[in-house]
């Protein structure tokens, strides 16, 4: 149980960091762990441009075996468009909108943050 909650920290702070790192950028952060049924978005952001981003965050500790952008997987990033074309649909968005990626490592050490923002992940290859 111990494990399970230092992991479930490890994921909120990584998600604070996240928001803390886009909006420092310019984002407007306009919703934060949506769910409407089996669809889930970890962040939900506005750019100056007034294009939507919907931000999906994965963390881990530095030095994990598998880094956080390895665990986005070609069903991850399906359930991620899903859950995006619900969002707009659900609230009649007629704007441009992307999906995308911010990992977060965190040195256990320290609790230095590496943050890094991959974009458009719905167009990369998985």
């Amino acid at each position: 149980m111990e494990e399970s909650l230092s992991h479930l920290r490890i994921g909120a702070e990584g998600e604070k960091a996240a928001v803390e790192y886009l909006r420092a950028r310019g984002y407007m952060i306009v919703g934060r762990n949506w769910r409407s049924g089996h669809h889930e978005l970890d962040i939900i952001a506005i750019t100056p441009d007034q294009c939507y981003h919907f931000v999906e965050v994965k963390t881990r500790r530095e030095g994990a075996l598998v880094s956080p952008a390895e665990v986005i997987t070609p069903r991850k990033v399906r359930n991620l468009i899903s859950a995006a074309n619900h969002f707009i649909q659900a609230n009649a968005i007629d704007t441009e909108a992307f999906i995308d990626l911010v990992t977060v490592e965190i040195d256990p050490a320290s609790g230095a943050m590496n943050i890094e923002l991959i974009p458009d992940i719905a167009n990369c290859r998985w």
